[in-house]
Formats: C-alpha cells, sequence, structure tokens
C-alpha cells in the first residue's frame, strides 16, 4: 500500500482530545517519555513492566486520537527494523560492564549467544518501542507547523525555527516532485523492481533520479531565496508566532503523564518485592 507524504500529514489535523492538546506539552509529554525510558538501567528486570505501563499509555492515547491503523503501522514498520536490528547483534556481542557470560547457543564462525546478550538485547528493545511510540504520537497528532510554533514558544532560537519552518514548506513541493519523476519514469515503462533488466542499469537510474531531485532542489532553493530577498527578508528576519495559552485541560494531561511515570517507577517495584 502506498501512503504519501500529504497523507500522513493529514492525519494531524484530525479532531480527537489528543489531538488538541497543546503543542508544547505534547513535545514535553514526548521529551519525559523518552529521557525516562533512556535513564533506566541498562539490564533490569523492572524495566519490563515499568516500560510496559508506559506503552499501554501510549496507545491508550492513540487509541483516542483515532488515527488510522495503517498509517501508525506504516511508521510503525519504518522504525522498528533499526531497533530490532541493534537488539539482535546483543545476541552475540559482549558488553564489558557484564562479569561474566552464560552461553545458551554456539553459532557458526565461532560466535556464541548469551543469556547476558539477550536480556541486554531485550531491554535496549523494550525502551526502543517505547521512544519510538512517543514519537509516533506526537508526529501522528501535530503537525509540522505546528510543531516549530511550539519550539518556537518554548524558546528555539529563531534561525532554527525560519529553517525549519522552509524545511516543512518546501518538504512537500520536493515530495510532487519526486512523485512527478517516478510517474515520468512509469510512462517509460521504467520499475526499478523489474528483473529482465540488468541491475547495473536500474542502480544508473536511480542514482539519475537522485541527483535530477537534487538539482531541481537546488534551482527552487535559488529561486525562493531571491524571492525572499525581494520581500525584505534579511539576518533580523524572524517567524512570527502568536501567543496561546496553555489551559487546564493541557495541564491535566501533563499531570497525568507525569502521574503515569510515577506509577510506572513506584508500582514495578512493590509488585516484584511481594513477589
Amino acid at each position: 500500500m502506498h501512503i504519501s507524504l500529504t497523507e500522513l500529514e493529514r492525519e494531524t489535523y484530525r479532531k480527537s482530545p489528543v489531538h488538541r492538546i497543546d503543542g508544547r506539552i505534547k513535545i514535553f509529554i514526548t521529551l519525559m517519555v523518552i529521557v525516562y525510558a533512556v535513564a533506566l538501567p541498562r539490564v533490569d528486570a523492572l524495566n519490563f513492566p515499568k516500560l510496559a505501563l508506559i506503552e499501554a499509555y501510549l496507545l491508550l492515547l492513540i487509541l483516542l486520537a483515532g488515527l488510522e491503523f495503517s498509517y501508525i503501522a506504516f511508521r510503525f514498520a519504518i522504525a522498528l527494523p533499526f531497533g530490532f536490528s541493534v537488539a539482535i547483534l546483543q545476541l552475540v556481542l559482549k558488553q564489558p560492564f557484564f562479569s561474566s557470560f552464560t552461553v545458551i547457543y554456539t553459532m557458526p564462525f565461532g560466535l556464541e549467544v548469551t543469556q547476558e546478550g539477550a536480556l541486554f538485547g531485550a531491554n535496549i528493545l523494550a525502551k526502543f518501542l517505547v521512544c519510538i511510540t512517543a514519537v509516533i504520537l506526537l508526529s501522528s497528532t501535530t503537525s509540522m507547523s505546528e510543531l516549530v510554533s511550539s519550539a518556537r514558544r518554548l524558546g528555539l532560537p529563531k534561525e532554527l525555527a525560519l529553517l525549519f519552518t522552509m524545511m516543512v514548506r518546501y518538504l512537500f513541493v520536493f515530495w510532487n516532485t519526486l512523485g512527478r519523476i517516478r510517474t515520468a519514469q512509469k510512462t517509460r515503462c521504467f520499475e526499478i523492481w523489474n528483473k529482465r533488466v540488468p541491475r547495473r542499469w536500474t542502480l544508473e537510474q536511480v542514482g539519475y533520479t537522485i541527483s535530477s531531485l537534487f538539482i531541481r532542489s537546488y534551482e527552487q532553493g535559488e529561486r525562493t531565496y531571491q524571492s525572499m530577498l525581494c520581500r525584505g527578508y534579511n539576518a533580523d528576519a524572524h517567524v512570527y508566532v502568536g501567543k496561546k495559552i496553555i489551559g487546564a485541560y493541557d495541564i491535566f494531561i501533563f499531570a497525568l503523564t507525569l502521574g503515569i511515570i510515577a506509577a510506572a517507577q513506584i508500582l514495578a517495584s512493590l509488585d516484584f518485592k511481594f513477589l
């Protein structure tokens, strides 16, 4: 299934209790979850119940947002292979912070799968999953322009805000340009996965596509910059950001997230103590 960048961005303009949370609060929530997950011990059995509770909370917010499942799955499919690859590598890597290793399986070329490596990999994967879910929740319920505006209200330097604003505006232009190039290639019967043509020739065409997109992007950037200069742009220019008050609902969501993180830290430890 083909999902365009425009369709993904359209999801951020839905009406739901999660979408109407202030962008600054959603950025704080994402940062809190990521910092908490990363700050957990590298290897600890208590990490799993703590992260499971936070993951359940994030998934509940995704359900309340009413997002399309296919779009969420698409975002996860892009990010998860990186986490899985890093976690799987830990099976055969012997980290120096372990004093001893218990070999559970011997692979060819002398590679050994250790119990400690499997536990460390599972911890990495659990942390990665929670962090990615938080980022996906943020990006799926907050438009790109709102993200830039919220970051500017939080004190993002005006130079970075201007760069991000330009990137947001012309990202879709470049995406449409790539779409037109791909359409032109298809009309000429070019298919990247066609096994009937030499692979070297296919790679050359892909290289031509990337170089053509780069040149068009450069030319578009030059035209845009000249237009900005004609309209009075200078080094003192900045992006206008209107004032926006954080309401009681936003404060409640922030406090609720903070409470979930505190509950995960406390309850998981109590459960294991009683066990």
